[in-house]
């Protein structure tokens, strides 16, 4: 008995100490403090378990960091937000320990060497420190004699991530700006190449490539970032101007990232696939990024690699180039030293986008005066001839992106042995065969010549259900002279102006990041060729050739709806009459999209550019089936608009289905513009900003003076109850519960006048706007 007795108060004491590790391990709160250290596998957890700190390990590094990550809004790999050690790894997380020491969070590293401090200036109290992991993803370091203030906090020392919340601010008393630094790799959060800042003075947001060359800005304000979702605010004082942001609505999580390819990108979390969706980037393609490929290194938007090295030249690191870090850029395959002995030198020709910077020009006569410059120049890489200036480059090539339709031409010195083309075999044997194999190369040549040439014009009378015309490429550029004659562009592509053989003109437009492959393709297309109605632009052709998918469109005299709402001129406006049809001729589009078809069509992308007017001003709606097309990565397409808030429904960001009513939203976003011929959001010279649905809700719910809304351009001449009708049918459409909104047949019998309509509730989202 008295040993059963014992073995109990055993077992206890043994359950006590197991208790008392597990909490030392996990701490069971948010703090580190003097009296606990976090090392190993530990980690500080936010009370709303929000966001979690400890060491962890990039990508396939072996190497350790201190970071904070999302703890609920990951995927299988953790979503950092912030590091401290960037520069200075750890490669024993058990024997590196992060510790509150002289009032200073100080990171030790397996030496117990301080690798990573905050810095702060000891003071009074500093034995009491505390480090605290906030719900907003702050690390803050207080002082217990001073609490409410932080004596220092991880949202002053920004890496690569703005979280919700946070100030990205300038400092006037430094000059200095707070920065988001892209990592160097996926597994290396050490300071990349790419960097965001705020610069107040020139009224702009910047991205910059080494801290000096600026390939993005927003403009003035540009009140890009601003869309129904989230809420941007600006203020400044004597020591700071800075930046924040937060969401309506709590439960949309949304981050800023200077990502590793140089984009600036906000990704928003949706939960129904636990996935952080890219949501808005700049630049809108990774091409445009500068020097994303390196030195020597050209970049293709289309096609197996990204980045390729020019002919001539290899990946300086093939382990990097692997990994997609094209940051090392190329090297010539054989160096050219320079000298009696030099390697004989040639020039490769390339055509690009645009000349590379740092060129220095020099008096030449000719073309072959520039080339003999630069082959007799040891320092010379590459020249370039135009309009008798010769551009010479003696620095490595950067920022080159191959275009062989239209770029600009441009010599790069390299190797006569590493040029295909001038690759030689001595010999008389070589000779031989190629005398003996020259008459077979021509006659073959002929048999193919004619076989293309009976291909093509089979081609040209090839013919899809829905009588779609399949256009070669070749066909599309003769059109379009080259795609010199650019009509517009957006998220989808950009259109071009286009004559057929048959003198019709056309509209062309050149698909961007299409997945399908061509069966899938033609399959896609030609279910869009068997729509047709009044008020849908119709498709007439296609082409899907290699990498190039264009579609080929009626042409529509007057334009976009854009075109005519927000141009500054007083002629030409469209009258109330005018504009009504108009949102009657949309709705009729859409619901025979959504209703009509044998497949119900969610455009998801609804906004004034994507309304054409023919030579009636009859509204046809364009761009329907195309987010097929590009699958499901709508965000991109949805928030190319510069300078407005949105016409996205709240569903995209929130993860929720997105169902027809997503269209009724954006096309009552569009209704408020029609009546006001603004767009909704407008920003005046003092740089605050008026939301016109929230502007006009007190006008429509208390029966005020309806026409005071309208376009002053029209001289208030409109129906008083078509206006009305309008209004209460654009706040109908935008609730912000999904069932609460309209049915777009609803919407046309309504307009039609053959169903009434009742006051609508202010969505909630439009008061809060009016508080802003």
């Amino acid at each position: 008995m008295c040993f059963t007795n014992k073995l109990k108060v055993l077992m206890g004491f043994i359950y006590f100490l197991c208790l008392s590790l597990t909490i030392s391990f996990s701490f069971g709160d948010d703090t580190i403090s003097a009296n606990n250290s976090l090392s190993g596998d530990e980690t500080i957890i936010s009370k709303g378990e929000l966001f979690e700190l400890g060491f962890f390990k990039a990508g396939n590094s072996s190497n350790y960091y201190i970071g904070i990550w999302y703890k609920k809004y990951s995927s299988n790999i953790p979503t950092i937000v912030w590091v401290a050690n960037r520069e200075t790894p750890v490669y024993d997380r058990f024997s590196a320990v992060l510790k509150v020491v002289d009032g200073n969070l100080v990171l030790l590293n397996e030496s117990k060497l301080p690798i990573w401090s905050t810095n702060v200036t000891s003071t009074t109290g500093s034995d009491y420190a505390t480090a605290v992991i906030l719900d907003d993803g702050n690390l803050v370091l207080r002082n217990s004699l001073n609490s409410v203030e932080p004596v220092w906090q991880s949202f002053d020392h920004p890496t690569h991530t703005w979280l919700s919340g946070a100030k990205f601010a300038y400092n006037k008393r430094t000059n200095k700006s707070q920065l988001l630094t892209s990592w160097k790799s996926t597994d290396n959060p050490a300071v990349g190449l790419y960097s965001f800042e705020l610069v107040p003075s020139q009224k702009m947001f910047v991205n910059k490539w080494n801290g000096s060359q600026r390939y993005w800005d927003t403009g003035s304000w540009d009140p890009l970032m601003i869309n129904d979702v989230y809420n941007f605010s600006y203020q400044t004082n004597e020591n700071e101007s800075y930046f924040t942001y937060a969401s309506y609505n709590p439960s949309f999580i949304s981050r800023f990232l200077m990502d590793v390819s140089g984009q600036l990108q906000q990704q928003t979390w949706l939960e129904s696939t636990k996935q952080w969706n890219v949501f808005w980037a700049q630049p809108e393609t990774r091409c445009q990024v500068y020097g994303l490929c390196g030195a020597f290194g050209t970049c293709r938007q289309t096609g197996f690699s990204l980045c390729n090295c020019l002919a001539g030249f290899e990946p300086r690191s093939e382990s990097e180039w692997n990994r997609s870090d094209f940051s090392g850029g190329c090297v010539r395959k054989t160096n050219l030293t320079c000298g009696r002995n030099m390697e004989k030198p040639d020039f490769l020709v390339i055509k690009v986008t645009r000349l590379p910077p740092n060129s220095y020009v020099t008096v030449r006569s000719s073309s072959g005066e520039c080339r003999t410059s630069c082959l007799n120049n040891c320092s010379c890489n590459a020249y370039s001839f135009v309009s008798n200036s010769c551009s010479v480059w003696d620095g490595e090539l950067l920022n080159l992106s191959e275009d062989n339709a239209n770029g600009r031409t441009m010599y790069v010195k390299v190797s006569s042995n590493d040029l295909p083309s001038h690759k030689k075999n001595n010999g008389v044997t070589t000779v031989a065969v190629v005398a003996s194999v020259g008459g077979l190369v021509l006659v073959f040549g002929l048999v193919m010549i004619i076989v293309y040439t009976k291909k093509r014009r089979f081609a040209r009378k090839t013919t899809m259900e829905g009588s779609l015309v399949a256009f070669s490429y070749r066909d599309l550029q003769r059109a379009t002279k080259n795609f010199s004659d650019k009509l517009g562009g957006g998220g989808f592509g950009s259109v071009f102006k286009g004559v057929l053989c048959d003198s019709s003109i056309v509209a062309v437009k050149k698909l961007e990041s299409v997945s399908q492959g061509d069966k899938q393709f033609r399959s896609e297309v030609s279910t869009i060729g068997t729509i047709q109605h009044v008020n849908l632009v119709r498709l007439r052709g296609f082409c899907a050739q290699s990498n190039n998918k264009l579609l080929v469109y009626d042409y529509m005299p007057n334009g976009s709806l854009h075109s005519h709402l927000f141009r500054e001129k007083q002629d030409d406006v469209l009258t109330w009459e005018t504009r009504y049809q108009i949102a009657l001729g949309t709705a009729r589009g859409l619901v025979y999209l959504h209703e009509r078809c044998r497949d119900c069509i969610i455009h998801c992308d609804i906004k004034p550019e994507n309304i054409l007017l023919d030579a009636n001003f009859c509204p046809k709606v364009a761009d329907f089936g195309l987010a097929k097309l590009v699958g499901r990565e709508f965000s991109r397409v949805l928030t190319t608009i510069r300078g407005t808030r949105g016409y996205l429904a709240s569903e995209w960001l929130s993860g929720e289905a997105v169902t027809t009513k997503a269209d009724v939203f954006s096309y009552g976003m569009v209704l408020f513009e029609l009546v006001t011929g603004k767009r909704n959001i407008d920003q005046s010279e003092d740089l605050s900003f008026t939301f016109f649905p929230s502007l006009a809700a007190n006008v429509v719910m208390k029966g005020g003076d309806i026409l005071s809304l309208l376009d002053c351009r029209l001289s208030r001449e409109a129906s008083v109850e078509q206006v009305a009708r309008i209004c209460k049918v654009a706040y109908w459409s935008i609730q912000d519960e999904v069932d609460s909104r309209l049915t777009m047949s609803q919407v046309e019998q309504i307009l039609e006048g053959a169903l009434d309509v009742k006051m609508p509730p202010i969505p909630q989202s439009v008061n809060l706007y009016a508080l802003v």
